[in-house]
């Protein structure tokens, strides 16, 4: 009969590490997977060179995971982004330091932190069975039966569900633990896109007008139907086809959700910000100044490199002024338009891309039906859960990869102890 003291369901980032845990305790222990190798969402994070953690204060960290963030406080306290540095640092990953903090292995290789992973569970002696996907757990009290589609009976004294999300699922991630979850009593939370490229309607967007368009450094804010911002980030931006992509909009696109759903409304404004760096007046003052000084140049010309030239022509057109124009013949009343919509152009965006195509999955199991210090089960003896399968969400920069591998590191020690404890 197979028997386990833990069994792992789940080979992404925080199977991996909750396996490597509870193996480092002398469990004896078995990772499945249903694909046909392990890693696969880790190969391809941080854009196929893995950012493995971020290095800013836990402060910082806990203010990029938005949802439920604050209850990672106590797992911080076991194990920190520090502790996961060196752990990979002993596991030969030498990690450098780039740009907001954000960790990436010296080889630029997410491979090789894959396969430093898999050498680690080899030298512990870890079981895996990859291509095996499971059909269903049935809780005992004393033991879990996990039965595999291929018919075979796995028993254990403790399981770790880290089988991720419900986004980017050719890694694997297709929803499968929250049935499980479900059946121990668990609550799932309602399941949305977050970190995911936003969608609009507007004629500028359809006619595909400003499509491959990238913005450096703007201010994107969502806004209420009051006008005010709801949330504000500082960052790039790309036009798509369908909407609007790049970091600043992936980081606001859960609070485009959010925002529909509490106003009950089919559309949310957002607002873009150009020139972040001086307000309204500064800008017109500096402008009007600026034309004064040429005033036999053509406006587009005056005004070559304040704004990416596309932006400019398009923030121009919109507000009825000849890019020709000289500023003898522009009147103060257009000029304040063009610089207000440099300041604040605003337009409707109407949802996002979908589940499967985000990123991160906003929801998932409730975390207050578990034990922050130990990611155990409050509802069912020796079921423990890591990772994306949890109601917590980060910006992309490391932040979701430490939140699963702390998480992970939780769940594979305390499901070693628990099974030792019999």
């Amino acid at each position: 009969m197979n028997k386990y003291d833990v069994v792992v369901i789940g080979g992404g980032p925080s199977g991996l590490m909750a396996a490597i845990a509870a193996g480092e305790k002398g469990a004896k222990v078995l990772l499945i997977d249903k694909g046909n190798k392990l890693g696969r969402k880790l190969a391809i994070s941080g854009g196929g060179r893995c950012n493995v953690t971020n290095r800013l204060p836990i402060d910082e960290i806990i203010k990029h995971i938005p949802g439920n963030g604050r209850f990672l406080y106590s797992a911080f306290s076991e194990f920190s982004n520090e502790d996961i540095i060196s752990f990979f640092e002993n596991l030969g990953i030498q990690l450098k330091e780039e740009d907001h903090g954000r960790m990436f292995p010296v080889t630029d290789k997410a491979q090789s932190v894959v396969d430093a992973l898999v050498n680690e569970l080899a030298r512990l002696r870890v079981d895996i069975r990859t291509n095996e996907p499971v059909k269903e757990i049935n809780y005992g009290e004393s033991q879990h039966e996990i039965q595999l589609v291929s018919g075979d009976l796995i028993y254990t004294k403790s399981v770790v569900l880290a089988v991720g999300g419900k986004s980017v699922p050719h890694t694997g991630s297709t929803g499968d633990g929250y049935s499980w979850a479900e059946k121990a009593g668990h609550t799932i939370t309602e399941l949305f896109p977050t970190e995911v490229p936003v969608t609009s309607n507007e004629p500028f967007i359809q006619n595909k007008t400003l499509q491959g368009l990238s913005l450096r450094d703007v201010a994107l804010s969502v806004l209420n139907p009051k006008g005010k911002p709801i949330i504000t980030h500082k960052m790039d931006m790309i036009f798509t086809h369908f909407g609007l992509s790049g970091p600043a909009v992936l980081r606001c696109s859960q609070y485009v959700v959010k925002a529909m759903k509490k106003f009950k409304s089919t559309s949310v404004t957002v607002s873009i910000d150009a020139l972040p760096e001086m307000n309204e007046e500064q800008l017109f003052q500096q402008i009007a100044r600026d034309l004064k000084e040429d005033s036999k140049k053509a406006i587009k010309n005056v005004l070559k490199g304040l704004l990416p030239e596309r932006y400019l022509l398009f923030l121009l057109e919109k507000n009825e002024i000849d890019p020709l124009v000289t500023s003898d013949n522009l009147s103060n009343e257009k000029l304040r338009l063009f610089v207000k919509d440099c300041k604040q152009f605003q337009f409707n965006v109407h949802g996002t891309l979908s589940l499967e195509k985000a990123f991160v999955t906003g929801g998932g199991v409730s975390v207050k039906e578990i034990h922050p210090k130990e990611m155990s089960s409050k509802l069912q003896e020796g079921l423990y859960f890591c990772g994306e399968i949890l109601d917590i969400h980060g910006y992309t920069g490391g932040y979701n990869i430490t939140s699963a591998l702390v998480t992970g590191r939780l769940a594979g020690v305390n499901a070693a102890l628990y099974s030792n404890a019999f």
